[in-house]
Order: structure tokens, then sequence, then C-alpha cells
């Protein structure tokens, strides 16, 4: 791959009347490279290591679990019935991970 000097995109080869040459989108221009092979390599890189780790954004309000009366949990709202009626509060114990609702 060639990057421009100029603002650092990538660039595009270009063939013009039998020239190779490599042009970017703001207008730079490399010189001709005459009879230079170009040649494409692509090296392997390690995969991404997985994490096993459940990652919450959910705010944490009081609310009392019924499972081990803990008094935090994590809350979010779903539409699950008709658009005119309320929406269904969810929410997850911090401590023991219990899940339930509230239609109110």
């Amino acid at each position: 791959m060639i990057f421009c000097k100029k603002c650092g995109s990538l660039m595009k080869l270009k063939k013009e009347n039998g020239k190779n040459s490599f042009l970017c989108g703001c207008g730079y221009k490399t010189k001709d490279l005459g009879d230079k092979k170009i040649v494409e390599s692509i090296t392997e890189t390690k995969p991404p290591e997985i994490v096993e780790q459940e990652v919450v954004a959910l705010p944490v309000v009081d609310a009392d679990c019924t499972k081990c009366s803990n008094k935090k949990a994590y809350f979010w709202t779903i539409q699950t019935r008709a658009s005119d009626e309320p929406e269904t509060k969810f929410y997850r114990c911090v401590k023991c991970k219990h899940t339930w609702r509230d239609y109110s």
C-alpha cells in the first residue's frame, strides 16, 4: 500500500500511456515508476482475543431484588405492547443477575 505524502490517504495505481504512477484524491501524484514491479503481500495477523466477560452499559437504580434482597439493579425499557401503552421496564440485579419486569 502506498500512502499520500500530502494528506495520508491511500493512493490508487494509475496507468497512463504505459506509465505507472500512484494518484491520490487530493491531487498528489507520484512520478513514473518505470519498470518497477508493484508487489502486493498480505501478512497474517493474530486473531483478536475473545474476552468472556459481560460488559454492561446500563444505568444502575435503586430496586429490590426478590431473589437475593440486593438493593441495586440495572434498568432498561422496551416497547413490548401497543404504541399507545407504556413501555415495559426491565430490571437485572447487579449481584445475582436475576431479571424481572415492571409493567406500571
